[in-house]
C-alpha cells in the first residue's frame, strides 16, 4: 500500500514498543534535544508531547545502530519526518540505480564514488525501514521486499559500472553505453533471500555468476575469463568492503559450479554441462529461488527456463526428501542444531527455526513440482500458498507455517537491528532478551518467550511429520555391519554414499579396532564406546571431503594411542572435537602426522579454552615452569621441554587452524614460545657449565634472536636463528670449576651446549633447528663474542646484509643488564649514518643474488618469489637502516615487518605504498602460517588436500583458490614494482665474497 504521508503525518495511533527503561529513554531523549537545536530542521525532536516523538525515543534506545545513525546523519531523521516511506526507499533505490552513469561531463565514474553513492543510498534504506518497521508502519513481508529492490538496484548498478570500465578498457564491446547491460552476456542470478525478494535486514547476499562468450560483446575477446573474474572481484569489494560510510551487502559467490575449482564466473556451456551431469539435490533446492537480478536479464530468465528441467523433474521425485534432509542434518552437526530454546536460540538453523519451513515448502517444490509448475514460487509465503491451493498441504498447516515464518523473520531482523549485524541468535542475556522481546512489542521476555515458543514447537511438529515416512532418515545412514571377515555389500554401499572412495579399506581397518589389536581398544568397554562412536565418526569423516585420506589418518593415531575410552567418551559428548579432529586429519597432513607420532600432544586438545583463546606468555611460562619441576636430570628436562613445545607449536596451530587466532597473532604466539625454550634451553647449558667447569666471576651471556625469532614472526616449521654474546671484567679469571676454561673457551662450550639443548634429537625429537651463522664472521667466527667485539666487528667490518639482519635482532634470553647493554650498542650500529645510493645499490645485489641461488619453487612459495616476503623484508629494513638521520623515528630492532612498514612507510613511501605492502604482507604471513603447519613440503593445488585448500581461502578472505591465486599473483606484482622503484632493480653481484653472502 502506497503512503502519502510522511512518519510525522502518519496514522501512528500508538507506538507498538516500548523504551527498555527510563534511564535508557532520558538519554535518548537528551541527544534528541541537543540535535534539535542543532538542526532547526528536525522540529519535531524537540517538540511536546507525540506519538511520532515517544515512537522515535523508544526505537532509539532500543537499537544502538539506529541511534548513533541518527546522531551522525539527522538529515535522515528530517527526511523521515516529511516523507512518504515509499517515497524515501524510491528514491534512494533510484540513486543507487543510477550511480554508475557517467558525469554531466561524460567522465566515468570512479569504483570510489559508486561504492560512496551505494552506502549513502544504504544507509537510507536501513535507517527508515528499521524505523518504519519496528513502529508497525510496514510488515516484514515489506520489509523484505525493499531489501531485495534495493539490493537490485545496487547489484545491477555496480554490474553497468563495471562493464562499463571494461567496455572503456578494451575488454569487451558494449551494444549500448547507456544501458550497458543489455546483450551483454553477463548473467546475475541472486539466489535464496536475494532471489525470492526476502532479504533480511543485515543479510548478505547470495550471487551465481555465468557469461555467454557467444554474445557480441564478449565474442573473440582474449583472456575472457580472467576479464570476467578480475570485474566480479571488483564487484565484490565495491559491495562489501567497509569504508567510512559503511558497507553494501556482504556479497558470496560460493553457490556456482564447483566452486573449489571454477572461477568467480562460468561459461553458459559451462554450467549446464555441469548442472546435466553432476548438479546436486541442494543445488536444485537452491535454484527454485533463483532469479536474474542484473546484468543481461533476458538471457538470465533464459538460463533459468533452460536449467528448469534439472530443477523439476518430470516424475515425482521422493529420492529427494532423504537429501534435503541431509542437508538439514548437516546443519544441525555444523551450527549447534539443539533442543527448542529460546536464550541463545538460532532462529534461522535451529530446531523450529526458518530454515525447517523454507526446507518444508523446498522439498515439496522438488518432489511435485516438475509437474505442478504452480508450485514453482521463489518466496516461502508464496510456496506454501501454492502447496494448499494445490492441496499438497492442507491450508490450516500453511496458514500456520506462514504465520510462524514472519514471526520469525521479524525476531531475525530486529536482532540484526539492533548492532546492524548478521546474526540469528537470541542472546542469553536477560537484558538483552528483553531488548529483543520489547522490539518485537511484548512487555517482557515471559510473554515473548511462549509466543516464540509456541512457533518453534508448530514448525518441529509440521517439519518432523514431512520426514516420518522415510525410515532411512531415522534409523541411521544404512547399514553399518563390519563383523566377519568379509565385506558386507550393503555396508560397502553406505560407506560409498558416506564420501569414502575406497569403502573395502575402511571396512577392514575398522575391523581392526573391533578385534581389539590397538592399546586403545583393548578393554571391551574402549571397544563397545567405539562401536557406538563409530557411525559419527564416518559421517563426520565422509563430509570432509578427503575422506578416505582423513580415515588412515586417524587409524594412525588411534594405533599409537595408549589408551581410548576417555578420549572416545568425550567424542561422544563434545561434538565440537569431533570437528577438530576432522579438520585436522583432513586439512593438515604435518598436524596429524605429529599426533599420530606423538599422541600425547592430543592431551592439550582437551582443554575447554583451546578453541576460543590462546594462551599469553605469562601462561606459557607458567606452565613451563611446573612441567620442568619435576624433571630428574639434565636429558629428563630435555624432553621434557621438547614434550611441552611440541604439545604447544599443536595447540598453537589448531588455533589458526579453526579460525581462533589469525596469523600475525599465531606468530607472536609462536614466538613467544620459542623464546620461552630458549631460556629454558639456556639454563640447562649453563647448569651442566657449572658443573663441568663452574663460573667465571662477574661475567654473563645473553642470547639474540634474529631472523623471525627477533621480529617475532615465526611459524610453525621456522628454524631459529641466533648469536650468544657475553661480558666479563677486564683480565677475567678462568672459570672455578674442577676443570677450569678461560673466557673465551667456557663461552665457546657453553654455545654448544645451547645448540645441542635446542637442536640434538632425542627420544622425543627436535626441540628447534638453530642457525648460528649470523654471528660475527658468519661460520668462520667463533660461536660466541664478547659484547666489545660484536660492536667493534659490526661498526667497522659487517657486510650491509648483516647490518639489515641486526634490524630484526631482539634479546631473546640471558642476564637482564647485558640485553640491555647489547639492545643499545645494536641501536648505535643502526643509527650510523649512510650512503643511501651504497644501501639500495648493496640490497638490490643482495637480492638478486638470492634470486639466482635459491629460486622459489612456484607461485605459493611465498618467501622467494618475486615481489614475497624477502621483498617486502629488504624494503622493511632498508627503512630502519634509512632511517638513521632520524634516529627518534626509527622503532627498536625487533619490530615486527609490518609494524616496520606502519611507522616508517608513509613517510618514505607513501601512504599508498605502505598500504600495499602491509596489504601483501598479511596475505604472505597468512599463507605461510596455514602452509608451514599443514605441509612438509611444498604446496601443490594438484595433489593438496581439499581440506586444506578450503582452510587456505577461508584464513586468507577468499571465495575460492582461483581468486587466491589471482589475488597473490597481484599482490606479488604491486610489492615487485614498489621494490624495484624504491630501491632499484636487483642484480647479480659478481664481486661478493663468501663471507659477504646473505644466510640463504
Amino acid at each position: 500500500m502506497e503512503r502519502q504521508q510522511g512518519l510525522w503525518l502518519a496514522d501512528l495511533k500508538r507506538v507498538p514498543v516500548q523504551p527498555p527503561s527510563r534511564k535508557a529513554a532520558a538519554s535518548v531523549i537528551s541527544d534528541m534535544k541537543t540535535l534539535g537545536a542543532d538542526h532547526p530542521s528536525v522540529p519535531a525532536l524537540t517538540a511536546g508531547d507525540s506519538t511520532v516523538r515517544e515512537g522515535l525515543v523508544a526505537v532509539f534506545s532500543l537499537s544502538p545502530f539506529l541511534r548513533e545513525t541518527a546522531l551522525a546523519h539527522p538529515s535522515l531523521v528530517a527526511d523521515l519526518l516529511a516523507r512518504p516511506i515509499d517515497g524515501i526507499i524510491d528514491e534512494a533505490c533510484l540513486d543507487a540505480r543510477e550511480s554508475w552513469r557517467p558525469d554531466e561531463g561524460g567522465a566515468p565514474r570512479s569504483d570510489g564514488e559508486v561504492m560512496a553513492a551505494l552506502r549513502r543510498a544504504k544507509r537510507k534504506v536501513a535507517f527508515a525501514l528499521a524505523i518504519a518497521d519496528l513502529l508497525g508502519l510496514v510488515t516484514g513481508a515489506e520489509t523484505t521486499r525493499y531489501l531485495s529492490a534495493f539490493a537490485d538496484a545496487a547489484v545491477s548498478a555496480t554490474v553497468d559500472h563495471l562493464l562499463l570500465s571494461a567496455d572503456a578498457a578494451g575488454k569487451i564491446r558494449l551494444e549500448d553505453r547507456s544501458e550497458p547491460s543489455r546483450q551483454s552476456g553477463l548473467i546475475v542470478l541472486g539466489m535464496g533471500k536475494h532471489g525470492a525478494c526476502e532479504l533480511n535486514y543485515s543479510s548478505d547476499i547470495d550471487l551465481v555468476i555465468f557469461y555467454d562468450p557467444e554474445v557480441a560483446a564478449l565474442a573473440a575477446r582474449p583472456d575472457l575469463a580472467e576479464d570476467i573474474a578480475r570485474l566480479l572481484r571488483r564487484l565484490i569489494r565495491i559491495l562489501q568492503e567497509r569504508t567510512g560510510d559503511g558497507y553494501v551487502f556482504r556479497t558470496d559467490l560460493r553457490l556456482r559450479p564447483d566452486p573449489g575449482a571454477t572461477p568467480l564466473a562460468v561459461s553458459v556451456d559451462a554450467a549446464m554441462t555441469y548442472y546435466e551431469g553432476r548438479g546436486q539435490n541442494w543445488e536444485r533446492a537452491a535454484f527454485i529461488k533463483a532469479r536474474p537480478v542484473a546484468g543481461d536479464l533476458a538471457a538470465g530468465e533464459a538460463f533459468l527456463k533452460a536449467l528448469t528441467p534439472f530443477v523439476f523433474r518430470k516424475y515425482l521425485d521422493f529420492a529427494a526428501i532423504a537429501d534435503i534432509h541431509s542437508i538439514k542434518r548437516q546443519i544441525h552437526d555444523h551450527k549447534g542444531h539443539g533442543e527448542i530454546a529460546v536464550k541463545g536460540h538460532n532462529i534461522k538453523l535451529g530446531r523450529g527455526g526458518i530454515r525447517e519451513i523454507e526446507f518444508f515448502a523446498q522439498t515439496q517444490q522438488l518432489i511435485a513440482g516438475g509437474r505442478m509448475p504452480e508450485l514453482r514460487a521463489r518466496s516461502t509465503e508464496g510456496a506454501l500458498a501454492a502447496l494448499a491451493e494445490a492441496r499438497w498441504i492442507d491450508e490450516q498447516t500453511a496458514a500456520a507455517l506462514t504465520e510462524a515464518y514472519w514471526f520469525l523473520r521479524n525476531v531475525e531482523h530486529r536482532i540484526q537491528m539492533v548492532h546492524d549485524e548478521q546474526a540469528h541468535t537470541l542472546p542469553k542475556a536477560e537484558a538483552e532478551l528483553r531488548r529483543i522481546a520489547l522490539m518485537m512489542g511484548f512487555a517482557g521476555t515471559d510473554a515473548f518467550s511462549d509466543a516464540l515458543s509456541a512457533r518453534l514447537r508448530t514448525v518441529e511438529r509440521h517439519y518432523g511429520a514431512l520426514f516420518e515416512r522415510e525410515r532411512s532418515l531415522s534409523d541411521g545412514e544404512g547399514n553399518l555391519v563390519f563383523t566377519g571377515q568379509n565385506d558386507d555389500p550393503e555396508t560397502l554401499a553406505t560407506l560409498s554414499r558416506l564420501g569414502f572412495a575406497r569403502p573395502s579399506d575402511i571396512c577392514r581397518m575398522i575391523r581392526t579396532w573391533h578385534a581389539g589389536r590397538y592399546a586403545a581398544t583393548q578393554s571391551a568397554e574402549a571397544r563397545e564406546r567405539l562401536t557406538e562412536l563409530t557411525p559419527r565418526l564416518l559421517q563426520a569423516f565422509g563430509e570432509s571431503r578427503m575422506a578416505d585420506e582423513a580415515m588412515m589418518r586417524f587409524d594412525a593415531f588411534l594405533g599409537r594411542l595408549p589408551a581410548g575410552i576417555q578420549l572416545f567418551s568425550l567424542i561422544a559428548s563434545n561434538p565440537a572435537l569431533l570437528a577438530l579432529i576432522v579438520t585436522i586429519m583432513s586439512a593438515a597432513p604435518r598436524l596429524a602426522d605429529i599426533v599420530a607420532a606423538r599422541p600425547h600432544v592430543f592431551d592439550g586438545m582437551l582443554d575447554p579454552r583451546l578453541l576460543t583463546e590462546l594462551p599469553d606468555r605469562s601462561d606459557l611460562k607458567a606452565r613451563l615452569a611446573l612441567f620442568l619441576s619435576g624433571a630428574r636430570d639434565v636429558e629428563d628436562r630435555l624432553d621434557r621441554l621438547r614434550i611441552f613445545a611440541a604439545e604447544q607449536r599443536f595447540l598453537i596451530g589448531v588455533r589458526l587452524l579453526t579460525g581462533v587466532a589469525d596469523a600475525e597473532t599465531v606468530g607472536f604466539a609462536f614466538t613467544d614460545l620459542a623464546d620461552l625454550c630458549v631460556a629454558a634451553a639456556l639454563d640447562v647449558a649453563q647448569d651442566a657449565m657449572a658443573a663441568a667447569h663452574g663460573h667465571i666471576a662477574g661475567a654473563s651471556v645473553a642470547v639474540l634472536g634474529l631472523g623471525k625469532l627477533g621480529s617475532r614472526e615465526m611459524t610453525a616449521g621456522s628454524d631459529i636463528d641466533l648469536i650468544l654474546l657475553y661480558d666479563h671484567p677486564d683480565d677475567p679469571p678462568d672459570s672455578d670449576g674442577a676443570r677450569p676454561l678461560d673466557a673465551p673457551r667456557y663461552f665457546a662450550r657453553l654455545a654448544q651446549r645451547l645448540i645441542a639443548s635446542l637442536s640434538a634429537p632425542t627420544s622425543e625429537g627436535v626441540l628447534y633447528p638453530v642457525d648460528m651463522r649470523l654471528r660475527p664472521s658468519g661460520n668462520k667466527g667463533p660461536l660466541a663474542t664478547r659484547l666489545s667485539a660484536f660492536e667493534k666487528y659490526q661498526r667497522e667490518d659487517a657486510w650491509t646484509w648483516e647490518h639489515m639482519a641486526l634490524t630484526r635482532a631482539r634479546g631473546v634470553a640471558g642476564d637482564g643488564a647485558l640485553l640491555e647493554k647489547a639492545a643499545s650498542t645494536i641501536a648505535r650500529v643502526l643509527d650510523t649514518p649512510r650512503e643511501p645510493d651504497r644501501l639500495t645499490r648493496d640490497i638490490a645485489e643482495m637480492r638478486g643474488l638470492i634470486a639466482q641461488e635459491k629460486r622459489p619453487y612456484g607461485l605459493w612459495d611465498v618467501k622467494l618469489i618475486e615481489g614475497g616476503v624477502v621483498d617486502v623484508e629488504f624494503i622493511a629494513q632498508d627503512l630502519m637502516l634509512s632511517a638513521a638521520a632520524n634516529p627518534a623515528l626509527r622503532p627498536p630492532a625487533g619490530t615486527p615487518t609490518i609494524a616496520v612498514l606502519r611507522q616508517l612507510g608513509p613517510a618514505l613511501l607513501g601512504p599508498e605504498a605502505t598500504g600495499r605492502l602491509v596489504e601483501a604482507s598479511t596475505l604472505y604471513a597468512t599463507i605461510a602460517q596455514v602452509l608451514r603447519l599443514c605441509l612438509e613440503g611444498p604446496f601443490d593445488r594438484k595433489t593438496a588436500p581439499l581440506g586444506l585448500i578450503e582452510r587456505l581461502c577461508r584464513a586468507s578472505g577468499a571465495p575460492d583458490l582461483s581468486v587466491l591465486e589471482a589475488e597473490l599473483r597481484e599482490r606479488a606484482h604491486e610489492v615487485r614494482a614498489i621494490f624495484i622503484r624504491h630501491i632499484g632493480r636487483p642484480v647479480e653481484s659478481k664481486a661478493t665474497t663468501e663471507l659477504g653472502k646473505p644466510k640463504l
